[in-house]
């Protein structure tokens, strides 16, 4: 780099020459380092190596040396670092801010709802998407469904080897004991006013209050119908069921849930948790399935549910002395995989 020596004209007039000016001239480095005289109406170039000969300069005739920059202290580096102008990359200026002033007042909310629409954008892409690419993508939609399957039922409770923690109720028979008769202490209630308030303000302790919720998957098998078996609006119901002795099905064609006469029961085995015995009593309806008012009212029977019974053979009697025909009991068992319907009645 050359430096440049020049007097203001506008300042430059008769008399004494004016200080030179000093200012660095663009360009490569050269051997010997050229200056320019000023004087009033002149300028020459001299030699800043050699004294300068002709011209009238105050000051030295020849110029200083230059003097090399200080040197750098040794945290100059972790100076830079801390300052965030060598470490960090320059794009991240959002992380900066962000250090500095904490994030926005909802900038956790958006990101909340814009999580929750990740899945719906995902399903759209995934119904639109065509060709290849629709391959592709519905490839790696299922390798990612099947890694979170595997990963479910890794952590998932085993039920195989697992001990069954059901509860067994006092004086409930199994299958193979209720043809036998014991009746011997069987004997006549007298608290059928506690049940008749019951009955009136609604309320019952059950013995399961609350019970496992059965899938629509589970519960219902699609039938294919029509020409082509292309139709799938009937539905065939895969629990056992309760119909009364009146009931006729209707037409097949327009039959939309077909309940298998397999899987219809009209007897169930009614323990009394007083008396200790176990009944079998005929089914008069089904008061209430806690999976909902639709399998109430297509008679399904799961565990859990709220069946009425006829309890005439009991020889239950109200207060005026009238025979009571039906109770309520809630099934314990699961119907459609030990073949019969045990339940215990509520008192």
């Amino acid at each position: 780099m050359g430096y440049e020596l020049g007097l203001d004209r506008a300042r430059a007039g008769p008399g004494p020459a004016r200080p030179l000016i000093v200012r660095p001239r663009p360009g490569p480095a050269r051997d010997e380092a050229r200056f320019f005289e000023a004087r009033p109406g002149k300028i020459r170039t001299v030699n800043i190596n050699r004294e300068v000969r002709s011209g009238t300069v105050d000051g030295p005739k020849t110029l200083p040396p230059i003097p090399a920059p200080p040197p750098l202290p040794e945290n100059h580096r972790a100076e830079l670092e801390a300052t965030h102008l060598v470490a960090m990359p320059q794009g991240d200026y959002i992380e900066l801010h962000r250090k500095r002033h904490g994030y926005r007042h909802d900038h956790f909310e958006k990101k909340r709802k814009k999580e929750a629409r990740e899945v719906h954008k995902r399903s759209a892409m995934a119904q639109k998407a065509i060709g290849i690419k629709g391959k592709i993508y519905a490839k790696k939609r299922y390798a990612e469904k099947a890694l979170m399957k595997k990963t479910l039922a890794m952590h998932d409770e085993s039920t195989t080897r697992r001990k069954v923690d059901d509860k067994v109720h006092d004086g409930a028979l199994p299958a193979y004991l209720l043809d036998r008769d014991e009746t011997t202490r069987a004997k006549v209630l007298s608290n059928t006013i506690k049940q008749k308030r019951k009955e009136k303000a609604g309320k019952w302790d059950v013995p399961l209050p609350k019970v496992r919720p059965v899938a629509e998957e589970e519960m219902f098998r699609v039938i294919r119908s029509g020409k082509r078996k292309s139709k799938q609006w009937k539905r065939m119901v895969s629990k056992v069921t309760f119909v009364g002795p009146a009931f006729t099905r209707k037409p097949p064609k327009y039959e939309r849930f077909i309940r298998p006469a397999a899987l219809r029961f009209t007897k169930a085995h009614v323990t009394h948790p007083e008396l200790k015995c176990t009944f079998n009593l005929d089914i008069i309806g089904v008061k209430k399935n806690p999976n909902g008012s639709m399998y109430t009212s297509l008679g399904v029977v799961t565990k859990g549910t709220i069946i009425e019974v006829n309890v005439s053979e009991l020889g239950l009697v109200t207060p005026a002395g009238k025979v009571v025909w039906g109770k309520y009991a809630q099934v314990t068992n699961n119907p459609e995989n030990d073949g019969c319907i045990n339940a215990v009645l509520l008192v």
